[in-house]
């Protein structure tokens, strides 16, 4: 055994620094809160946005415009990806529930069937809504475009 070798018993040794017990302790006297200032006193807490009395961001950022609470939300898919999908897995009738099974459209989300690309084959698509083009592409070609509620 050395002197070098000695260590306290474990757990006889507090790591815990006792803040405000006295000047003795080495932490007394401003209990590590520095001198003066609201951060010093007691019962002391910081608001969400506090940014030290510089103007906050929520009261910095314009509160203009309007948002429709009645608007209705759309996910789009054009024609070119319609017959990629039909082309790739031979399906001649599309429905929300198979666009929904290839990842296409997230469960719950109305589809709007958009006129980019164009319909190779004769294709039975339903969705809850679609544009102008894409019903003349898809009955240009015999299918049929229906709407779905």
């Amino acid at each position: 055994m050395n002197l070098e070798s000695l260590r306290p018993a474990k757990g006889s040794v507090k790591t815990r620094k006792r803040i405000g017990r006295g000047e003795g302790s080495g932490l007394g006297g401003t209990s590590t809160k520095g001198h003066k200032g609201a951060k010093a006193r007691t019962g002391y807490s910081s608001k969400p946005a506090f940014e030290g009395g510089q103007n906050p961001l929520q009261r910095r950022v314009p509160k203009f415009g309007f948002t429709n609470p009645n608007r209705v939300e759309y996910k789009g898919i054009n024609l070119d990806v319609i017959e990629e999908l039909a082309t790739k897995k031979e399906i001649a009738e599309i429905t929300v529930a198979i666009l929904v099974e290839n990842g296409l459209v997230a469960k719950n989300k109305l589809v709007k069937i958009l006129g980019r690309g164009e319909v190779k084959t004769k294709l039975s698509v339903s969705a809850h809504a679609f544009s102008k083009t894409a019903v003349a592409a898809i009955e240009a070609k015999g299918g049929s475009a229906t709407t779905v509620k």
